[in-house]
């Protein structure tokens, strides 16, 4: 029977209470020993996408398991501080924007539309709180035992956890998933305080709706928190190092496309720019920029600069070392096919480890690791893996694109079908962007899906669905959409990839 430790504060006997509470272990108290029913199957360190759902499919196939989170509430940086709050002021300032300049074209009259900052983002907050706490209680629900405090690896079998609420314990566990994430990839010399010069988590509870924002990097992340500020009134410059914006995945085409659209929105964009430095003067933030390739220097005036240049693994405090975990210079933890690490009974998977950085690509690496660990095999197809800008409109994109099959020496059919051509765009006066396919020419089996336009990230899920299943692009247009929708310029697209398309 494994012993734990727990160190309690002199005269807190309230607090020891707590501690004991919130460790759902079978606990014997005996002067100040706990004592726990034996040692886990499986724990996880990390209560993100990955983690909490590494976590419950590893109780649903019957392993013991525990989950280790030290932000003191499950989610992770996703539905704290990233894609769930993000969505929430991506959303909401969608709307304020559509009342200001939208509305009247549609016939509602609208008088004296106020932006309430506080509301806003106490909406945000609430649905956060709401998601987190629904973690919880899937986690009650599948038994496994939720774990508030920082881990850190003592053997490949043994892990000391400090708790949030005070004290330290042990437990053991003949597997560990690691889980931990990472965290906002900082820019030399710029020193982020989250309210002058934030990250992605400062952006998302700015008080005050800046005059002037810069955001260094024309990613997703940084793309979308422009959006959000741009719509609520800021005027908002991307500084991108690169030629295009949006990131290596997305599509060249979709890409130019996007940038000329959310010009229009207002937002402007210093491509191939350099960012050389930055200080605070006078209340301001002053950027210094200049071209790639070299050039003359210009400075940039902010209210608030949004550093967005990526995110890097984080490993903090886990004693990687100390048992053996290997590396790469990246600090991304090594893994096999199968996500196990050089150590023995230490396996890795989402943003520690390799592959892009998404929540969704974590949680099926969560449930594969899970099914690993008690079938001896699990899979996740990473051609299969979708990614989506929620702006307005929104880009997502599934499989290759058109510059990688170039570049690979793939021939190829392109198929498009713009949105101005389809009905239910036209009635719901949301025409911007097009579906694209991209088919092999020889067997017509879909290598990609690129999409601008409203609704995209739902109806990339029918793209990612032709891709794992190895479809064709006629596969898709025999099969019947429902008229009228957004999902027929799907259709449409695939019918102008294999033959032609019938409305344009």
């Amino acid at each position: 029977m494994l012993l734990t430790t727990i160190t309690r504060t002199a005269g807190s006997r309230q607090a020891s209470h707590e501690i004991l509470r919130t460790i759902p272990l079978y606990v014997a108290r005996s002067r100040g020993v706990a004592t726990s029913s034996g040692p886990y199957d499986t724990v996880v360190i990390g209560g993100g996408p990955g983690g909490y759902v590494a976590a419950i499919k590893s109780a649903q196939l019957g392993l013991k398991t525990a989950c280790i989170e030290n932000r003191g509430s499950l989610g992770g940086t996703c539905l704290n501080v990233g894609c769930i709050p993000s969505k929430a002021m991506l959303n909401n300032s969608h709307l304020y924007h559509q009342a200001q300049h939208d509305f009247k074209r549609r016939g509602i009259e609208v008088d004296g539309v106020k932006l309430n900052l506080d509301t806003m983002l106490d909406a945000k907050n609430t649905s956060v709180v709401g998601l987190t706490s629904g973690i919880e209680y899937l986690f009650k629900k599948n038994k496994v035992d939720y774990i508030k405090g920082t881990g850190s690896f003592v053997t490949n079998n043994k892990l000391h956890v400090s708790l949030l609420d005070g004290g330290e314990t042990e437990i053991e566990t003949k597997n560990t998933i690691i889980a931990t994430g990472s965290e906002v990839t900082p820019f030399p010399g710029l020193e982020i305080d989250e309210k002058q010069i934030v990250s992605s988590t400062g952006a998302l509870d700015l008080q005050q709706v800046p005059k002037k924002m810069v955001v260094i990097g024309g990613g997703i992340i940084g793309l979308e928190m422009g959006s959000v500020w741009s719509r609520l009134g800021a005027e908002v410059t991307v500084v991108e190092y690169l030629g295009a914006i949006g990131g290596a995945g997305m599509d060249e085409e979709v890409a130019k496309t996007f940038q000329r659209t959310l010009s229009k929105q207002g937002l402007k964009f210093k491509l191939n720019t350099k960012v050389l430095s930055g200080e605070k003067v006078d209340g301001q933030v002053q950027i210094k920029v200049e071209a790639a390739k070299g050039g003359k220097e210009e400075t940039l005036d902010a209210d608030v600069v949004l550093v967005a240049i990526g995110r890097r693994p984080y490993t903090k405090g886990l004693n990687l070392d100390k048992v053996g975990v290997e590396m790469d210079k990246r600090g991304r933890v090594i893994i096999d096919d199968q996500y196990h690490t050089s150590t023995p009974g230490i396996l890795a998977i989402g943003d520690v480890t390799f592959g892009p950085m998404l929540a969704h690509k974590a949680e099926e690496e969560g449930i594969a690791a899970a099914e690993i660990l008690k079938k001896g095999h699990g899979h996740v197809n990473y051609e299969a893996i979708p990614s989506v800008v929620y702006t307005h409109p929104e880009v997502a994109w599934v499989g290759k694109s058109e510059q990688e099959l170039k570049a690979a020496g793939v021939q190829y059919n392109v198929g498009k079908f713009p949105f101005s051509a389809n009905s239910r765009a036209k009635t719901n006066l949301d025409m911007e962007g097009f579906v694209k396919f991209l088919s092999e020419k020889e067997t017509d089996k879909v290598l990609g899906v690129h999409i601008i336009g409203p609704n995209a990230g739902e109806m990339i899920a029918s793209g990612v669905l032709a891709v794992e299943y190895g479809a064709s692009s006629e596969d898709i247009a025999r099969t019947s959409h429902a008229h009228p929708t957004l999902s027929e310029a799907f259709k449409e697209a695939a019918m102008a990839t294999y033959d032609q398309a019938i409305h344009v």
